[in-house]
């Protein structure tokens, strides 16, 4: 434990104040907790809005500039694993719950309960339904994550900066990145990781007892959900003992393994022409009213403003809560990858699995209910995936293929969670001792619990919208460091050359 720093102390003694502050007055917490959620929501929503756009441009910037060329290590350095791997990686790490969560309760919603402009029911809302779907899950998400990785992998690899988010502002910060201000940072970031992976965790939980109650009828209650996450609270540190190498890089193939089985199932038995018509339809919609959707307000429409509330600020929200976890994530697996290569395949590939897995799961919930097959808009969000796989040869069967695939979505993100955070804690070393990962995956678990006791789904929303805008800030810092560091790294590497020329 010599490793320790003031964040480990200060950060979890921050999270456990509201863990207890949880336990001892919940609706006091919630009451406060949904509060500041709507304040945020409804004042800086075009902040939101401006800063994620800006995310993604500034990706697409670095994949057309000069600066692609440059690896993320030194020029000899290769990549540790394979495509196959990475991209797994990638996927478990990145959205694999959430994806399996709302694959087909989002536009199932969308469609049939609250479409954002259209009448709900009709051909046009199915449109809707789909592209708006691809927009929360799609370039946008993944550009937060990017260019988190993409800072914290250049100057841990590339200038040997401790990996550290406090570590990628040193051309920003100068000197006050390594001190108190540079732990404020620090503190900041650990604080949003444990809410942002808690939060999906809560997902997790929630839905795999939504799925054992539609199968078994266990009930859906947040003791249910208890249990659930101390089994799996168990599993996922028995993994993070096993080290990065071994417990995460295995379980992230078998959750590729039982995603692709299950994909492959619905692909078959499904409405296949109909989804697969969809996805071709929503690609091109979504293209094409890509710029409008990013910068969409409604400042006139007061039903509408809320929509985006809800659901787009909301996702901004998660996925800038989520950043720190899986930037940091994504930055460890991607060493010896060129900045091009690696903003197009942390851009693209993901986004376009993400978007067959809506078309696939959202389109065949929507097949269902418009032909008056099933009424899946009447389950509970978390039943949804369930109540669509009951309609097709092998449903039960599938369910539980569902159920397992969520826990080890579950396990692999809290174990690489625990990762995460004990290596932000101990000044970045890439081998954090066990205790202080244990630690944190206890706290991940508590912080988990203590927001779906205190306010359910809408108390997992709550906190990550909450956790999101300071680390928004620390994010523009981020993107700003890289940039400048990247403009003097190419203007010394051009004078080199001309000087060999000469």
């Amino acid at each position: 434990m010599k490793k320790l720093t003031i964040v480990f102390w200060v950060a979890l003694g921050i999270l456990l104040f509201f863990v207890l502050f949880g336990i001892i007055a919940p609706s006091t917490f919630e009451f406060y907790s949904g509060e500041l959620r709507g304040f945020i929501a409804d004042t800086l929503g075009w902040y939101y809005l401006l800063v994620v756009t800006g995310f993604v441009l500034v990706c697409g910037f670095i994949v057309v500039s000069p600066f692609g060329k440059i690896k993320l290590g030194k020029p000899d350095d290769k990549p540790e694993y394979t495509y196959l791997t990475w991209f797994a990686m990638l996927f478990s790490a990145g959205m694999g719950i959430g994806l399996v969560f709302w694959g087909a309760a989002e536009p199932i919603a969308h469609f049939m309960t609250n479409a954002p402009t259209a009448e709900t029911g009709s051909s046009e809302a199915i449109m809707e339904a789909m592209r708006f779907s691809f927009f929360h899950w799609g370039v946008h998400a993944w550009g937060i994550y990017a260019v988190v990785a993409m800072a914290l992998a250049y100057f841990k690899f590339r200038k040997d900066a401790p990996g550290l988010i406090s570590g990628t502002l040193g051309p920003v910060l100068g000197k006050y990145s390594r001190g108190p201000v540079g732990h404020a940072v620090d503190i900041i970031a650990v604080t949003a990781t444990v809410v942002g992976v808690a939060s999906t965790l809560g997902f997790g939980a929630v839905q795999i007892n939504g799925g054992l109650d539609f199968l078994l009828g266990v009930g859906n209650n947040f003791t249910v959900q208890f249990i659930i996450i101390l089994v799996v609270t168990v599993l996922f540190l028995i993994s993070a003992y096993t080290g990065l190498n071994r417990g995460i890089k295995i379980l992230s193939n078998v959750n590729l393994i039982l995603a692709v089985t299950l994909f492959a199932f619905m692909f078959v038995f499904g409405p296949t022409l109909f989804n697969l018509n969809l996805f071709t339809n929503t690609i091109g919609t979504y293209i094409q009213q890509l710029p409008s959707m990013s910068f969409r307000i409604a400042p006139f429409e007061e039903e509408q403003r809320a929509w985006i509330d809800g659901w787009t600020i909301f996702y901004w929200a998660w996925w800038i809560s989520w950043a720190p976890f899986v930037g940091s994530f994504i930055a460890r697996v991607s060493k010896g990858r060129t900045l091009r290569e690696f903003v197009l395949g942390v851009l693209l590939v993901p986004s376009i699995v993400g978007f067959l897995w809506f078309s696939i799961f959202g389109g065949s919930a929507i097949f269902l209910e418009q032909n008056g097959i099933a009424a899946i808009s009447e389950l509970a969000t978390e039943e949804a995936l369930f109540g669509v796989l009951d309609n097709y040869p092998m449903g039960a069967f599938m369910s539980v293929i569902a159920i397992t695939l969520i826990a080890t979505f579950f396990i692999t993100s809290a174990d690489s969670g625990t990762f995460i955070l004990g290596m932000q804690t101990t000044n970045g070393s890439l081998t954090p001792p066990k205790t202080v990962k244990l630690i944190w995956g206890l706290m991940l678990s508590a912080t988990a619990s203590i927001l779906l006791f205190t306010g359910g789904l809408e108390g997992l929303e709550n906190a990550m919208i909450v956790a999101a805008l300071p680390f928004s800030i620390i994010m523009i810092l981020m993107t700003w460091s890289l940039i400048k560091s990247l403009r003097i790294e190419k203007a010394a590497l051009d004078a080199e050359r001309e000087k060999k020329r000469s």
